[in-house]
């Protein structure tokens, strides 16, 4: 399983986001789009900014930014077709009218999970891009979870499936 982080735009989701995909041991995670991504060898980012960036990553990741597989990505559509060649299935964790809830997926195909932007969700051309969106229900008077949050469920239940 790989997670596609694209268009976040907070530097402390990304490092809670690479800190639990690293517990939850994930073969990579991909940040795409504007998503802030740590240091990386031969960066061409001004050299104060990455270092700023890279600062804030680390205060979440506690170290998991290194332990972690990740990669910086400018092409989207490119990934997305080369996981497709690899055998993933593209899914977005999205609230969408055909979304399958959560507890409903079961698969052992490979997944390549989308996350995006954290007030306004993954944009539609992207979603278009998808093989399918999985959904968690909310029971509560709150909408939606932290991105963070929403894809630490999602990868452990599409990781391990529901507790026996």
């Amino acid at each position: 399983m790989v997670v596609i982080a694209h268009n976040l735009r907070s530097t402390h989701n990304i490092g809670s986001l690479l800190r639990t995909a690293e517990g939850l041991g994930l073969e990579k995670v991909y940040l795409t789009g504007y998503t802030p991504y740590p240091l990386q060898p031969q960066d061409t980012r001004l050299p104060h900014l990455a270092a700023k960036i890279d600062r804030q990553i680390s205060k979440t990741a506690l170290g998991a930014e290194v332990s972690q597989v990740w990669e910086h990505r400018t092409d989207l559509i490119q990934l997305l077709e080369e996981l497709r060649t690899d055998g993933y299935a593209i899914a977005a964790l999205e609230q969408t009218p055909t979304a399958i809830p959560l507890p409903d997926y079961h698969s052992d195909q490979k997944l390549a999970l989308i996350v995006g932007r954290e007030v306004e969700g993954i944009e539609s051309e992207v979603l278009a891009m998808t093989d399918f969106q999985l959904v968690i229900p909310m029971f509560g008077k709150k909408e939606s979870f932290n991105v963070v949050q929403a894809a630490a469920m999602a990868m452990y239940h599409c990781r391990f499936g529901l507790p026996k």
